[in-house]
């Protein structure tokens, strides 16, 4: 994979939500539509601003498409993207239109990103995913949005994206993309410090050189791609262009000392586990990696998590809730569709937007203190953070037990710690609820095996 190459596939990395294919011009709560039609006219004076800069010529089709958005007139939103879409150079498959190779893209997928959001999901739980990472973080801060949610809801949530107010948004997805760094460096000029392409040529050829050596040595992660074609390496894949995308977003923190980060994550890059923390729905980047997860952090996340998965599901969820019952109430909600004694709010439990997006960040926190478990020398820490993780764990399934990350991340979990039958049961009934993914049944198949 050239440079050119991992900039085209960079930016189609790890969406949660419906492909724009599958979208039907859906509409938007009223009470939200004024919020979005107003996003709308920012991002089009943002587009007409980086054409003007950049003297392109833009498809006629982009302007219709911000038209259509300030009048509401969400069907067109919608069918208007699936045609530029089709001529967009992010997306593999399809024929690249040469007028829309421009910063320019970048806001009008912007402004689809937050339709999307603000029609799948829940009116309630859209706006507080968006209004509480904004605040959990300090003005100024640096922030990287991973999922669609955790990109386009918190960027349509700033009072102004492109005046980084309140925050610099940013996502760690499209780093690798030299068209998405062009932009960033247009938007936010030296009011922070953006990867030049020359850092961005660097981090490729460091991660090839990387990916080389452990080639030979046999150390390559699984799904990682890495061939030596007329003796030059070869790297193709997903893992491969967030491997770089992670060198790049390490380059940006090294870059800004005096900024505050915090991350939303998609995909886990490894630099950033030992200087994680949890911090609301996100985590923080701490400037030094601390020695452990203090106390009273630890407490707050849990205090925090607790009440949203009592807001959203009803007050049953505890740390010795057995398996059993987090299956019984999965059968009884999610697959039974009834309330049962469990007082789950309708809006979170019948909107799988927003379920999964929710389950999601819950994982992500999970995974942190499932890192400090393998990692720390201390048995009391150990124990300490195996506690924290599984109850995380327990929380992010209860949240959605047919997400593929978190069946997937507690089943492993449960397994390392000899609790198979505790996995087996809660791969079973992910299966029944989404008897659609292959992954789920073969999960059962393969824990059936052990």
């Amino acid at each position: 994979m050239n440079l050119k190459t991992y900039s085209v596939v960079a930016a189609a990395i790890l969406s949660m939500s419906e492909s724009p294919a599958q979208q039907r011009g859906k509409s938007v709560p009223p009470e939200l539509e004024a919020q979005l039609k107003d996003f709308f006219i920012q991002k089009e004076d943002q587009a007409r601003a980086l054409a003007k800069e950049e003297s392109s010529e833009q498809a006629p089709e982009v302007w219709a498409f911000f038209k259509a958005g300030k009048e509401g007139d969400w069907k067109n939103v919608g069918s208007i993207y699936r045609t530029l879409r089709s001529g967009a150079y992010q997306y593999e498959g399809t024929r690249t239109d040469k007028r829309l190779v421009t910063m320019a893209w970048q806001p009008v997928n912007e402004a689809y990103g937050a339709y999307e959001g603000f029609s799948q999901g829940a009116e309630d739980y859209v706006v507080m995913f968006g209004q509480e990472i904004l605040d959990s973080m300090p003005r100024g801060s640096i922030y990287f949005g991973g999922t669609d949610p955790g990109r386009w809801l918190v960027t349509a949530f700033s009072k102004s994206h492109a005046n980084a107010d309140p925050c610099f948004v940013l996502t760690q997805n499209a780093l690798a993309d030299g068209l998405y760094l062009k932009y960033l460096r247009a938007m936010y000029r030296k009011r922070i410090v953006t990867p030049s392409d020359d850092d961005s040529k660097k981090a490729f050829a460091d991660y090839v050189a990387d990916a080389e050596r452990r080639l030979k040595e046999g150390t390559l992660k699984p799904g990682e791609n890495v061939k030596v074609l007329d003796r030059k390496p070869q790297v193709s894949g997903q893992l491969a262009v967030m491997q770089i995308n992670a060198r790049i977003a390490r380059t940006i923190f090294d870059a800004n000392p005096k900024r505050e980060f915090f991350i939303e994550e998609s995909f886990p890059l490894d630099w950033m586990y030992p200087y994680l923390s949890p911090n609301g729905l996100i985590m923080k980047i701490n400037r030094k990696p601390p020695v452990e997860i203090s106390t009273d952090v630890v407490r707050k996340d849990r205090e925090y998590w607790t009440r949203f998965v009592d807001r959203a599901l009803g007050q049953w969820l505890a740390p010795d809730t057995s398996i059993k019952d987090l299956c019984d109430f999965a059968a009884t909600v999610f697959e039974r569709k009834e309330e049962g004694d469990y007082q789950a709010d309708e809006k979170f439990v019948r909107n799988a937007y927003v379920c999964k997006t929710y389950s999601k960040l819950r994982s992500s926190i999970a995974g942190v203190y499932l890192w400090r478990w393998n990692n720390s020398k201390s048995p009391a820490e150990k124990q300490r953070m195996a506690k924290e993780a599984d109850f995380a764990f327990r929380q992010a399934y209860a949240l959605c037990p047919y997400s593929p990350e978190a069946v997937h991340r507690y089943t492993s979990w449960l397994m390392e710690q000899g609790r198979s039958k505790d996995a087996l049961l809660l791969a079973k009934t992910a299966a029944r609820l989404d008897p659609r993914n292959g992954k789920f049944s073969k999960l059962v198949e393969d824990l059936e095996d052990k």
